[in-house]
């Protein structure tokens, strides 16, 4: 039964993660650019173009649906990779590497952890490279099967749930689990639950109120927190270099 499961759950993966036809909300980043912009740390947040990526984006409501963390130089260079400098989960070929020319077709935005040093940007990196190779057990096919339907007709504020509701290793496959962990390992917050407690403590103002952060568990995340966490900056490559919306070509100019 195991086996069985097994390989019904790699034929709905490899369903999933087939590329379609979509109506992008953005335009595709310049390579170059985005090659300049870039930083060891950096959370690139990817528009896909996935039958799975369809779903993603609507349940988080939002524009991006697959996240890798870029690790520069930081990846040892190995035969057939030379040029790879990200880290990413693939829900079929689990924890791998990809270089820049993966994402050159997509819309994508760089994420910026703010005053990350660099003795914890090399933990952050190495977390994730070191489970390079790791695999997702794909045998929770009803975990699986729930992403068959991208628009399930639920209210908004629930959509976000179903992702987290029963999600196993594929859902954690699909979404930012690792490079959520990768952060959490060195303590860099991204969205932290916000606990008010009272500091009986001060004497002061012992009735005053402090904010504690409480970390969020790693398999809640999905790309669009990187987007709105108040840790990260955004960084769009076409506004870094000094741009000239009067140099654009119009179809109706000449």
């Amino acid at each position: 039964m195991a086996s069985l499961l097994g390989w019904l759950g790699n034929r709905l993966a490899s369903y999933l993660t087939k590329t379609i036809e979509i109506n992008s909300t953005g335009v595709p980043t310049d390579s170059d650019r985005l090659r300049t912009c870039l930083q060891p740390g950096d959370v690139l947040l990817i528009e896909g173009n996935t039958r799975v990526s369809t779903a993603i984006k609507y349940l988080t409501q939002s524009t991006w649906s697959h996240a890798a963390l870029f690790v520069g130089n930081h990846l040892p260079q190995t035969d057939g990779n030379a040029g790879h400098c990200f880290i990413e989960v693939d829900m079929v070929a689990g924890v791998r590497s990809a270089g820049l020319e993966e994402y050159a077709h997509l819309h994508t935005r760089i994420c910026h952890p703010v005053n990350l040093s660099q003795a914890d940007c090399q933990k952050v990196t190495a977390f994730a490279i070191a489970r390079l190779g790791n695999q997702y057990d794909l045998r929770n096919v009803v975990d699986l099967a729930r992403y068959l339907l991208p628009t399930p007709p639920v209210p908004v504020r629930f959509r976000r749930r179903m992702i987290a509701l029963g999600s196993g290793d594929p859902t954690r496959a699909i979404c930012s689990t690792l490079i959520a962990q990768a952060f959490q390992s060195i303590r860099y917050p991204i969205l932290p639950i916000v606990v008010d407690s009272r500091n009986a403590n001060r004497a002061d103002c012992p009735d005053c109120i402090e904010e504690i952060l409480r970390v969020r568990h790693h398999s809640l995340f999905a790309p669009r927190d990187f987007d709105v966490s108040p840790y990260f900056q955004i960084i769009k490559p076409t506004l870094a270099e000094n741009f000239d919306y009067t140099a654009l070509r119009w179809h109706d100019r000449p």
